[in-house]
């Protein structure tokens, strides 16, 4: 698990332009969604990754954690899943033409729907209820990286909880792009994993400084929770 550690002066200048460590902690469980990204094969399972990050594995409990969280308190999951289709070639060639033609084939191939490395890790808690969603960029956010703005708003969810892996990439990405797009959001600190502690914190910090909110899965399990219950006494 990440050794986390976001500065006390990054904590202070949050707590002097937003009145509070923690702007989101009032969230309405009722309109919350929860978004774990690219937790697949294709970045967690040994001979199949094409890039491997072993710290997804270990917060994969706190995202099962946060998921079962989210669905008792009136919320949805959405699974998203890192995907290539012949498409990407021409409509993000940039990305093809400045990675090294073995590496790019290594990605695309873990990465196209039906493969093994597509396909979500095994011990997570998937429910009939969730949904699945299919990003062909690294946000889920940007336009023409998939529906899930549209399939939020059409729910009525304002807003979202970023989990997954990596955190200075794809989840960095679609959690920067969500708040542009007006959604409250985000980051778990233990529930978000990179392939190095530098990495995790150097985008916690910016992000928390700047975008959003930065939560540990207990911190944010019990605002959940409290908030449920003050609903429902109301």
């Amino acid at each position: 698990m990440h050794a986390v550690h976001i500065p006390q002066h990054v904590i202070d200048s949050v707590v002097e332009r937003r009145g509070t460590p923690h702007p989101h902690a009032d969230l309405d469980p009722r309109t919350t969604a929860l978004v774990v990204v690219d937790l697949q094969n294709g970045f967690m399972m040994e001979g199949v990754a094409f890039s491997l990050c072993y710290t997804a594995i270990e917060i994969v409990p706190h995202v099962n954690r946060i998921a079962q969280s989210v669905r008792r308190t009136g919320g949805r999951v959405f699974w998203v899943q890192n995907t290539h289709d012949d498409g990407c070639l021409a409509s993000w060639s940039h990305l093809h033409e400045m990675t090294l033609p073995e590496k790019d084939q290594q990605r695309s191939a873990a990465m196209r729907e039906g493969s093994p490395g597509h396909q979500l890790w095994a011990e997570l808690d998937v429910q009939p209820e969730d949904e699945r969603v299919l990003k062909t960029r690294y946000s889920a956010f940007i336009q023409g990286s998939s529906d899930l703005p549209e399939r939020l708003r059409t729910q009525g969810y304002d807003t979202v909880i970023i989990v997954g892996t990596v955190t200075n990439v794809c989840c960095e990405s679609s959690a920067r792009d969500a708040m542009m797009l007006n959604f409250r959001t985000i980051m778990v600190s233990d529930a978000n994993a990179a392939h190095t502690d530098e990495e995790h914190n150097a985008t916690l910090v910016s992000f928390y400084r700047t975008f959003g909110d930065v939560m540990t899965t207990d911190f944010l399990i019990a605002c959940l929770e409290r908030n449920a219950e003050d609903t429902t006494a109301a």
